[in-house]
């Protein structure tokens, strides 16, 4: 089974401001967000439905975990979208990860995934984070394009990538000039931890 598609943001400059659409709002986890986060994966993932034990088993029961780096768009009040600023390892301090971003199906279409995973970047951006990467699946064309118009870049981590790169930006009706392999853009210590 080949690997997931790997993405990086080389820097954190220059991000845009955050700008929900009217009627949405952002926020950070509250204790009992737990049923709201399996409820949003659920729906917006598909496969099998996630509990609130599956949330505290994958995300607030992890070791690095940090709840103001869980965040939420709501709308009256519920939360309809999320994404989770995440680390490899409770040590890390330079790479972040987005992660798990998902919004519901009925509230699509109002660039929900782009709001809450720019609040995480800006999260990263606060907290002294020097780049940022997620992985991605090559069918999320929506979420591909939302995550270059953020300023990710391919990373290429295992053979083959390339060529799925390509296609993506076929269907994309993205240039493929623009997919530039981002290794040379970072320092060798940051290249080896996101290419991992």
């Amino acid at each position: 089974m080949p690997r997931q598609l790997r993405m990086v943001r080389p820097n954190l400059k220059d991000l845009p401001e955050l700008q929900l659409p009217v009627g949405y709002d952002i926020r950070t986890y509250r204790k009992g967000d737990e049923a709201h986060w399996a409820r949003i994966i659920s729906d917006s993932f598909g496969g099998r439905e996630r509990t609130a034990q599956d949330t505290r088993n994958e995300i607030t029961g992890r070791d690095v975990f940090v709840p103001d780096g869980l965040y939420f768009t709501t709308h009256r009040g519920t939360p309809v979208g999320t994404a989770c600023a995440w680390r490899q390892s409770i040590d890390e301090k330079e790479v972040g990860y987005v992660h798990m971003v998902g919004v519901v199906a009925e509230h699509t279409g109002h660039k929900l995934g782009k709001w809450v995973s720019l609040a995480v970047l800006h999260y990263f951006r606060k907290n002294g984070f020097r780049c940022s990467m997620l992985d991605t699946d090559d069918f999320r064309t929506p979420a591909i394009k939302t995550y270059l118009n953020l300023g990710f870049m391919p990373v290429y981590v295992e053979e083959g990538q390339a060529a799925r790169w390509r296609d993506i930006f076929e269907n994309l009706k993205f240039p493929s000039t623009q997919i530039a392999n981002v290794k040379e853009t970072l320092s060798e210590e940051l290249w080896s931890k996101v290419s991992s």
